[in-house]
């Protein structure tokens, strides 16, 4: 894994907005209506190239695929990859719609309901081992994504998948004798998906939103200490998922959602840090702009990041179309890389940009403009924390160039 050992690298957390024409094929999946294959295998070959490009061209240093081959949502394209679950219609409500945030604002969450699509309608109930069937449907993504890698210069892929407590949340489980060894084999399935990634030279980001999030869920009517013996089990599993992985090509992804909701329930990140912070990762990709979080940068000041591990906070915001002035996002650069050192950050975004196929947070044209910004940032921030004019033009020019 990359380290910002002359000025600081951009990336961003993976998600991207689809383009329409491979909308249009993933909605005849959605709907069962038929489509050309052939037409579609191109379509996606295509744009992965093009979204690739794109990156390079606004300056993105570390990349991604934008996850244009999952059909689904970005956690719960793994029903296309997992066999032993079984999907049914949601009995007693969907379980998306609830926790300790809607409590307190039910009329909000109500007018947002009512505008947003929920994608997800169906409960996913385990009934029979799980075992990781998907690598054909993953080995097209990485192919794809390779094949667009060799025609721009930028540092480094990534691709984007769900850690196992990220998995097909709100799963149900009726044949493992409990659920803590559903989630075991959960993240042993995975760890097949982990390790085909690795393998294939690309870094692996495990996203896990449902780490923060369930805090919001859970806790009332459980404890604190409940909830937190919950978030150190999950960090075990997902250790034993990736065990035998080289953790400098591991990228952990940590958020509190992408709705566009109040937050006010949402959990400190100094309460669960040292517990995330135990994960065999190389980098920790943590949400950082938004209002709610932005000034958890201070976290660092009293928490020591792992040797040889790299800080990625989120400097832009996903979620609001106001594009952020550079200047601020080299201040939020800035101040992070002189607590945990300045080769120790990349600077990224706080979420994906689309949380799946159909459902984006901004319009394209503004998401484009933001990678823009953060890009701006990074070369106003190295500017300062390197303060070498000649090494800050070189690599910008090397960027143009790509």
């Amino acid at each position: 894994m990359k380290h910002s050992d002359n000025r600081i690298l951009t990336t961003h957390v993976g998600s991207l907005i689809r383009p329409p024409e491979l909308i249009a094929f993933l909605q005849a999946m959605q709907t069962g209506a038929s489509y050309d294959k052939r037409a579609y295998e191109k379509c996606l070959k295509d744009t992965v190239a093009a979204v690739v490009k794109k990156q390079a061209d606004v300056g993105i240093d570390v990349v991604s695929d934008g996850e244009f081959g999952k059909h689904i949502s970005w956690s719960q394209y793994v029903l296309e990859r997992l066999s032993g679950f079984e999907r049914r219609p949601f009995k007693g409500g969907n379980p998306w719609q609830r926790g300790a945030d809607r409590t307190k604002f039910p009329e909000f969450y109500e007018e947002m309901d009512a505008r947003d699509k929920v994608e997800t309608t169906m409960d996913s109930v385990a009934v029979a081992p799980i075992k990781y069937t998907g690598q054909a449907l993953l080995q097209v993504d990485i192919d794809n994504f390779k094949a667009a890698l060799k025609k721009v210069k930028v540092e480094e892929g990534f691709l984007p998948v769900a850690a196992p407590a990220s998995v097909i949340p709100d799963r149900k489980n009726e044949y493992y004798k409990n659920d803590d060894d559903l989630l075991a084999g959960i993240g042993k399935a995975m760890h097949t998906e982990y390790k085909q990634i690795v393998d294939s030279g690309l870094l692996v980001q495990l996203d896990d939103a449902r780490t923060a999030v369930t805090f919001d869920r859970m806790v009332p009517p459980a404890s604190m200490q409940t909830y937190l013996k919950w978030v150190a089990r999950h960090v075990e599993i997902l250790n034993e998922a990736i065990k035998g992985l080289p953790r400098e090509k591991i990228r952990y992804h940590v958020c509190w959602g992408s709705w566009p909701g109040p937050h006010v329930t949402d959990i400190p990140l100094k309460t669960i840090v040292n517990l995330i912070l135990k994960l065999k990762v190389g980098a920790f990709v943590i949400e950082g702009a938004n209002p709610r979080h932005e000034h958890e940068w201070r976290v660092w000041e009293s928490v020591k990041l792992p040797k040889d591990t790299v800080l990625i906070p989120g400097v832009i915001s996903h979620a609001t179309n106001i594009v952020e002035h550079p200047e601020l996002v080299a201040e939020r650069i800035v101040r992070l890389a002189k607590l945990v050192g300045r080769e120790n950050v990349i600077a990224s975004t706080d979420c994906g940009f689309a949380q799946g196929p159909f459902h984006r947070r901004v319009h394209p044209t503004i998401m484009w403009a933001k990678l823009g910004a953060l890009v701006e940032g990074a070369r106003i921030a190295s500017k300062e924390l390197w303060g070498k004019k000649k090494t800050i033009k070189k690599a910008v020019g090397k960027k143009r160039a790509a």
